[in-house]
């Protein structure tokens, strides 16, 4: 739910409500066609971004060219080297033991 009401989603929305109320009377011009395609455009890529971030909280793979990627592949050094760690850890013990 909270994803719903994120601010890309939420503005998307919001906008192409008010170009409905705007456009609702008027004629079809090439410059009401380039606002319903660059609103089209826009909420394509909220919702985009509300997938991404689902998948990342969800631990999941998002695409290479999302603004999320860097964060991932940061992630998952970490988790890399902490995993290298442990297990040297347990090669460390099984030696004294």
């Amino acid at each position: 739910m909270r994803y719903l009401f994120g601010t890309g989603l939420f503005g998307a929305i919001t906008t192409g409500v008010s170009l409905l109320r705007g456009t609702r009377e008027s004629p079809v011009t090439w410059r009401a066609v380039l606002a319903w395609v660059s609103w089209a455009i826009t909420f394509a890529l909220a919702v985009g971004a509300v997938r991404d971030t689902r998948r990342f909280d969800r631990g999941l793979e998002v695409a290479l060219d999302s603004p999320l990627a860097p964060a991932q592949a940061k992630r998952a050094n970490r988790d890399e080297k902490q995993a290298q760690k442990a297990a040297a850890q347990k090669r460390t013990r099984r030696r004294s033991s």
